[in-house]
């Protein structure tokens, strides 16, 4: 079988790095082919090539049997290459139809825009991929999923041959996941050659016929799924084997640091309270709107609880603002590390030096050398891979992102580090250097609680863990209690069997 797309040679360089080096890809009508590799190694380059934002600097792109170079993002779409990202880029003040149409609306006599014939046409790709949404409804109406639909359906209005789908799970429910599961089968129906780029490996294997592994910039291996385990493609992704994700630790639980009670918002949570211990790693595990996040944000002072208590080492503090909360030892990595956790637009030593200003001036002014040093320090401990620290954070990838919101604070010397989510959208190499690197926080006698929603990590991580369900704690589990089962009872609220 011939593909639809073909790369071969493609290299990319930027200033100090070399995103590609001599990769490539096939892509076939009617398949799946999953795109692997670790956060860094030429996944959002590749596309970005395929999309015409980027040009390589060498190799070649073959579509349909005739070679072609995409010079824009117009010339990839009107080839018939398009791209559904994770945050689809779609807008909230247009209808479901303007937004399929954008840019390429069919038009009446005179050249106006056939407003009968977008709507109709809308329609009919919407039921194509049995979307049953509304043409005239504002897209700030829908949720997540819907605006997945369409993207999917303004892809195919341009009579797509090559749909790349890059991360289009992270943020769909388990009910929306499995919808678009169905979805895609729709589209390997209607021949389309896709490109799915995920971290989930039971989505690669639920979801592709083929892979396709890079590693470092460089093409490493590509095959059928039905050829290959979730061992070997690890191996590939990271070069080397995974056989124990999680690292070993040896426990070594100190005096309380931080003693949470009865601390209760009007509308989010209520009578939370808990103990967290120098050295230990304390899961908070709950489904979604369980109310965890809410929690962490009320200890670290951007919402304030209508009563209970803090405190730390014994002395009650009260957590009236983020400035608070540093100032008593608590700091919080969010989940959403590219609205709340980063500042794109600034360099990487920017944004690890934000929160400890006072370290890096004298008299009112920064030192820049005394910057580059913390921010050095923190990035060499966490294995940031960056071309340099001027290198702006909105560039990197989600992995290095995470690293560099997570050297932040710890560049504040702090008693107590809330991680919420701190592997979502990351791969499996950077989840295990996310990983270690807790272990040994907890092992230098920081004390750190975890919120995650992955029940091997949850599991493999933790001292404790608190279950939460709407909005309160309903289970603390230790110890051989600490079970996939006793989890997912607690969270979801089922009873023991009598």
């Amino acid at each position: 079988m011939q593909p639809v797309l073909s790369l071969r040679g493609i290299s990319k360089s930027f200033p100090g790095v070399k995103a590609l080096s001599d990769v490539q890809l096939d892509l076939f009508a009617g398949q799946v082919t999953a795109l692997i590799g670790e956060n860094g190694a030429g996944k959002s380059t590749i596309v970005k090539v395929l999309t015409g934002i980027y040009q390589p600097d060498a190799g070649t792109i073959t579509l349909a049997g005739q070679e072609v170079r995409f010079a824009t993002a117009d010339a990839a779409t009107k080839a018939g290459v398009t791209a559904i990202h994770q945050e689809t880029v779609l807008f909230d003040d247009l209808t479901v139809a303007e937004n399929i149409w954008l840019g390429h609306a069919p038009r009446g006599r005179f050249g106006l825009i056939d407003r009968a014939e977008m709507r109709a046409g809308a329609v009919r790709l919407l039921d194509s991929i049995g979307a049953r949404l509304d043409p005239d409804v504002r897209l700030r109406e829908l949720g997540i999923a819907s605006r997945h639909m369409v993207a999917i359906a303004r892809a195919l209005s341009v009579d797509a041959q090559v749909v790349i789908m890059d991360e289009p799970t992270a943020a769909l429910s388990h009910k929306e996941i499995h919808e678009l599961y169905d979805l895609v089968e729709v589209l390997k129906k209607q021949g389309k050659a896709i490109l799915f780029i995920s971290h989930k490996f039971d989505e690669i294997f639920r979801i592709a016929d083929r892979y396709t592994v890079f590693r470092d910039g460089q093409f490493v291996g590509a095959g059928a799924m039905a050829d290959v385990g979730e061992g070997q493609l690890v191996q590939m992704m990271v070069g080397r084997a995974v056989d124990q994700i999680f690292p070993k630790r040896t426990r070594n639980i100190g005096a309380p640091v931080l003693t949470v009670s009865g601390y209760s918002h009007p509308t989010e949570f209520a009578d939370i309270g808990f103990t967290l211990h120098r050295g230990e790693i304390l899961g908070f595990y709950g489904l979604v709107g369980a109310g965890r996040s809410e929690v962490m944000q009320a200890l670290f002072g951007i919402t304030t609880p209508s009563k209970g208590a803090c405190k730390i080492d014994g002395q009650v503090r009260v957590l009236r603002s983020t400035a608070d909360a540093i100032s008593a030892g608590i700091v919080y990595v969010p989940e959403d590390r590219g609205r709340q956790g980063a500042v794109k637009g600034l360099p990487i030593f920017q944004n690890i030096t934000l929160p400890s200003l006072t370290r890096t001036s004298r008299s009112g002014f920064l030192r820049l050398a005394e910057e580059f040093k913390l921010a050095r320090d923190y990035t060499q401990r966490l294995d940031l891979r960056a071309a340099s620290l001027d290198q702006d954070v909105g560039l990197l990838s989600g992995g290095n992102q995470q690293k560099v919101v997570i050297a932040k604070w710890l560049a504040t010397q702090p008693r107590v580090i809330i991680l919420d989510e701190p592997t979502k959208g990351i791969d499996i190499g950077s989840k295990a250097a996310v990983h270690e690197f807790m272990a040994e926080l907890a092992a230098q006698g920081l004390a750190v609680i975890m919120v995650s929603s992955e029940i091997p990590e949850v599991l493999g991580m933790s001292d404790r863990v608190i279950v939460m369900r709407e909005g309160r704690i309903v289970a603390e589990l230790a110890d051989a209690a600490m079970t996939p089962e006793a989890l997912v009872r607690a969270a979801a609220g089922i009873q023991e069997a009598a």
